[in-house]
């Protein structure tokens, strides 16, 4: 359910001055607004995305391009984490850890390319220039190697592929793996670098791709809390943490309950058992239509609606001959009985969870509406030339009314047996109870008021009613801001901050709804040559592997200028064999197409 909100610069901009009075606030403080914390990363974003954070590695560690990669790979791309391991534990930990390989004094005996080399996997003799040798000195010939590489990347793993040898953990570097494996099969060079370049969001737990349908392409990389609900350039609002739609001050795992038994047949089943019974012969559900408490099922048998037992057809008002079933059973009894009142107790929440998204859908048709009425307003002579209270209120009106809504399947599970029976008693959470329905109501009937004052025709009204739907407006705008806070504090620290269970997170409220990530620059530049500042890797071939073009230009052209970057967005080019590769959806889905 989108927020339908205006740009976080619109919200209480031009009519601060109104909301002064009534929030207390410094006049002489300046509002400056503070950058979004969220980011989108595009498919001509997403390599600068990953420079940025290997820069920080190699520039700390002294280490080259793929090296830095391996290593934020295995540490699924966190920098702190990163820097933490190598502080407490040292660097030799930090590259065993990881597979990377830093042995400065290898053997040459087998570089020479006149020299014969002994395969240990095929167990062939072959030419100095048909083997290549890794960084962690092991080498093979080039037919092993290579169908090594093409096993791996076609099984997946092409993000950590290692070493032939027997209990050899280091990683292979990635420009051996590319100059074997495009020489048969460039296709699949491609899609090592693909996997290689969307290693950045697959593998890291801050960035995780826009589930919009169809796919718009996007990532979104959040700087803090995972906890938290986005808003992709394409307009798609959803939470960060499960990627389903944004339904705070509901729980991951609430939502994902509450959406299961709102779909399956769950109360169908409640319902059946309430209003049917099983018929002894066939089990089909039968419902009784008459007075008589003999039923007969359409396969023909008799049987007694007291009790369910199978019976003969003879009977009177009272009696069924040779048949009584006056004994209280209490199992079957208590049975029906909490069946019945679990059924009941989901409509009380689901039929006011309907209604508040109702009211959302059609309260968002009231901004076309709205703007009609402010045109209207504005070409009116009149001193009253400032309309954006009514934006503001608006925009008010979504978020509260968004807020209410998930509110009601929170009580659902949070007073309920599902999830919070033994963490809580009786009494107490009677008392938590009463504390979050009373909250409820009063955002509720505030959210109501300030939802009829919104539909007036402010357009056709004098001046001095304008003015009183403007105060009422902006009052009940700080009134359900200020509710919709303290319901959110509720939650947090009355109700499930006090659980002994910590599973149960939401994303933070936000007075000016879900925040939109901006657009990650696409631009990479640093302050000095890679090639200059680091060697050029061996890569250990006795025949030498040509790296040709840095990793940079290797994996995507930028076409980039020499003080930046041109804004324009570009496709990015597989340098090894010239194909274009499109990063609009991930790779397997690409790959099965």
């Amino acid at each position: 359910m989108d927020d339908c909100l205006s740009s976080d610069e619109d919200y209480y901009d031009s009519d601060r001055d109104s909301l002064h009075g009534i929030e207390n606030e410094d006049s002489e403080i300046q509002w400056v607004p503070k950058a979004p914390a969220t980011k989108v990363i595009t498919k001509e974003s997403l390599l600068a995305a990953q420079k940025e954070d290997m820069r920080r590695v190699m520039d700390l560690l002294s280490l080259r391009e793929y090296h830095a990669r391996t290593l934020l790979i295995h540490y699924r791309w966190d920098v702190e984490k990163l820097f933490a391991v190598l502080v407490e534990k040292g660097k030799s930990h930090l590259f065993a850890t990881a597979g990377v390989s830093m042995i400065e004094n290898r053997s040459n005996s087998s570089s020479e390319p006149s020299s014969m080399v002994m395969c240990d996997i095929c167990m062939e003799e072959v030419h100095g220039n048909d083997a290549t040798r890794v960084d962690c000195d092991h080498c093979f010939c080039n037919n092993c190697w290579t169908e090594h590489f093409i096993v791996k990347i076609n099984e997946g793993q092409s993000r950590r592929i290692r070493c032939m040898a027997h209990k050899c953990n280091a990683i292979c570097d990635e420009a051996v793996v590319r100059n074997l494996v495009s020489k048969r099969h460039p296709d699949l060079a491609n899609k090592f670098d693909r996997f290689l370049l969307e290693s950045y969001i697959e593998d890291n737990k801050r960035v995780k791709w826009c589930p919009s349908t169809p796919h718009c392409g996007n990532a979104i990389r959040v700087e803090d809390d995972e906890f938290c609900e986005v808003e992709c350039s394409c307009g798609l609002q959803f939470c960060f943490s499960c990627l389903s739609e944004a339904h705070s001050p509901c729980s991951c795992l609430m939502w994902e309950l509450w959406i299961k038994k709102c779909r399956d047949e769950s109360e169908t089943v409640n319902w059946i058992t309430v209003h049917t019974k099983p018929c002894p012969k066939c089990h089909k559900p039968v419902e009784k239509n008459g007075g008589c408490n003999l039923v007969s099922c359409i396969c023909g048998q008799a049987f007694c609606w007291l009790c369910g037992g199978a019976t003969g057809r003879e009977h009177t008002w009272s009696s069924i001959s040779g048949h009584s079933c006056g004994r209280y059973k209490e199992e079957s009894e208590q049975k029906a009985e909490r069946a019945k009142r679990d059924l009941y107790r989901y409509m009380h929440y689901h039929n006011r969870y309907k209604a508040h998204t109702d009211s959302f859908k059609l309260e968002s048709k009231l901004k076309e509406s709205i703007q009609e009425k402010i045109s209207i307003s504005e070409e009116r002579e009149s001193m009253l030339r400032d309309f954006s209270w009514v934006n503001n209120g608006l925009s008010r009106l979504f978020r509260s009314r968004r807020v209410l809504s998930y509110s009601y399947p929170f009580a659902f599970y949070m007073f309920g047996d599902e999830l919070f029976k033994d963490e809580m008693t009786e009494a107490e959470r009677e008392i938590k109870q009463h504390l979050f329905e009373d909250q409820q109501q009063q955002l509720e009937a505030n959210v109501e008021k300030l939802s009829k004052f919104l539909e007036e025709p402010f357009d056709q009204y004098t001046k001095d009613r304008v003015m009183e739907i403007r105060m009422q407006v902006i009052n009940l705008s700080v009134i359900t801001d200020t509710l919709c806070k303290k319901m959110y504090d509720c939650i947090e620290n009355d109700l499930l901050g006090s659980l002994e269970l910590g599973i149960h997170n939401i994303a933070p409220y936000k007075s000016k709804g879900i925040e939109k990530a901006l657009e990650l620059s696409a631009c990479w530049n640093s302050k000095a040559n890679t090639s200059d500042k680091y060697p050029p890797s061996d890569c250990g071939t006795s025949g030498k592997v040509e790296r040709g073009l840095s990793e940079c230009e290797r994996l995507t052209s930028l076409n980039s200028e020499e003080n930046g970057c041109s804004s324009r967005k570009r496709a990015r080019a597989e340098v090894v064999t010239g194909n274009f590769f499109d990063l609009n959806l991930p790779a397997e889905v690409v790959d099965r197409n």
